[in-house]
């Protein structure tokens, strides 16, 4: 009777619905989202759907943000050389990352469209055709990394001792990519179909035992071999592979809203065409982003280790910060999924709308932070002045685009959950190809501002990219985009 209720109200009469005498309060509604929740999130205030997706995965991927600065610390440890084998090595992982996240998306469009539409045979056969994907795909590129890791380094700019020295971690890092695969996409599907805490607990567990290995394989603890950098990228690579080992468990044993039986295990080609037409897009649309960093990477090169080690650092602090909002954009994208499936366009609107409201506070206050005491943050990795130096002026110049790129995040995130990958796609392409890297370019080479000036370039990309999304969010189009279904889903 309750829903009912609801359905009829107008959104307006929504913050009345939040206080009527049988909604659970804030801290309770928390408290549900961390321990997994069973609501249908089509069905319930969208400030409580929000809550209930958004927090699990905040959480997810502020422990990813804690992995990040761990890592980096204890690699800082061992010099510039091996800070700068981690920053080459990923920019190179980019183009892994971005097919992950490509394919994730697609997942990710297609599983909560189906669960929004209350067809979960439909989300497991999905997920079915996604994992195959990534186990086909990453078998090739892990190959790849092992074999060329030396001539890859070398081609990215590295000075003959970081080649020497990181060839190793570059490889296993390489090698082990379909545990990066796996992690991204099958995660996807969780938050698809609603299960964010299930998503929440896998990166968890996989980033705490990673913190735990790391100095471990790095420095020889106890029992543990000393492989410097490389012993960074095992322990890396052996956690990441615990994850999936969760995440495959909690997908057969039926304790979640999707599950995978027997029946859906079979090939379906129309499902995943779905799949990989929405991910082509994305794919191309991380491509574009990731290999733009590829870039700059290239024109910090010229400026040597010290450059690299202080823009490697200032970057994974400022991943410390953004991955928590990320976390909420990728919220935004499973709402706006499951609102479609569910016919609900303008509901889908309001979610991503809150959503950016949250997020731009959240950057805004960490944004103030990060210019007023870059020095601190980045003198707490390494002891060199120099380093220290450069990697606090990449830090405040890149914060100050924090409060437009914190709605750009999110906007962008809702055409991907609607499965209109396209749009983002050109907007990056537009924002990094044909604006950041010749910025970039001009300003640190042609200007005289050296790494500056690719600083500056970062943090006008991402404002024009928050700029050019809103307009074309607030058009309204994403809202009719269509996706196709199996005929028939598993029964």
């Amino acid at each position: 009777m309750q829903q009912a209720l609801v359905a009829r109200r107008r959104p307006d009469d929504e913050a009345a619905v939040s206080e009527d005498a049988g909604t659970p309060s804030f801290w309770s509604t928390v408290r549900e989202a961390v321990r997994g929740t069973h609501e249908q999130l089509t069905d319930i205030p969208v400030r409580r759907a929000v809550v209930l997706l958004a927090v699990p995965m905040v959480l997810e991927m502020s422990m990813e943000s804690l992995f990040a600065i761990a890592d980096i610390f204890f690699v800082s440890k061992l010099g510039s050389n091996a800070v700068a084998t981690v920053g080459l090595t990923e920019s190179m992982l980019a183009l892994v990352y971005a097919l992950a996240m490509g394919l994730a998306a697609g997942a990710t469009a297609v599983i909560s469209r189906r669960t929004g539409e209350k067809d979960m045979d439909g989300a497991a056969v999905a997920a079915v055709q996604v994992i195959l994907a990534a186990v086909v795909l990453t078998s090739i590129l892990g190959t790849v990394g092992v074999l060329l890791a030396p001539r890859l380094l070398a081609l990215m700019g590295a000075e003959p001792d970081v080649v020497a020295s990181g060839s190793g971690y570059t490889a296993v890092m390489l090698g082990g990519s379909v545990t990066i695969f796996l992690l991204f996409v099958v995660n996807a599907v969780f938050r698809g179909a609603g299960d964010a805490a299930i998503a929440m607990r896998t990166l968890w567990l996989s980033n705490a035992v990673n913190i735990a290995l790391a100095p471990c394989f790095i420095f020889g603890l106890g029992p543990f071999p000393r492989l410097g950098v490389t012993g960074a990228a095992v322990a890396t690579t052996v956690s990441r592979g615990l994850g999936v080992t969760y995440q495959l468990v909690m997908l057969t044993r039926g304790t979640g809203r999707l599950v995978l039986a027997r029946r859906h295990l079979a090939v379906r080609a129309r499902v995943l065409f779905d799949v990989l037409r929405i991910a082509a897009g994305a794919c191309l649309q991380s491509l574009v982003e990731t290999a733009s960093w590829l870039g700059l990477v290239r024109i910090l090169a010229v400026y040597g280790s010290i450059a690299l080690a202080g823009y490697t650092l200032a970057m994974r602090i400022a991943m410390f910060a953004l991955l928590p909002p990320w976390g909420l954009a990728m919220a935004a994208a499973t709402l706006v999924g499951q609102n479609l499936g569910a016919k609900a366009p303008d509901r889908a609107e309001r979610s991503v709308l809150t959503i950016a409201r949250y997020n731009v506070l959240f950057l805004g206050t960490v944004s103030i932070a990060f210019v007023a005491v870059p020095h601190l943050l980045v003198g707490l990795f390494t002891p060199d002045v120099a380093t220290v130096d450069n990697g606090a002026e990449c830090l405040r110049i890149v914060a100050v685009g924090f409060l437009l790129y914190a709605y750009g995040m999110v906007v962008l995130q809702a055409f991907n959950g609607a499965g209109d990958t396209t749009t983002p796609m050109l907007v990056n392409l537009g924002t990094f190809w044909l604006f950041k890297i010749p910025l970039a370019y001009v300003l640190a080479r042609i200007v005289g501002l050296g790494p500056r000036g690719v600083y500056i370039a970062i943090t006008l990309a991402y404002s024009a990219q928050a700029i050019i999304a809103r307009g074309l969010f607030r058009r309204g189009r994403w809202k009719t985009t269509q996706i196709g279904r199996d005929a028939p889903a598993a029964h």
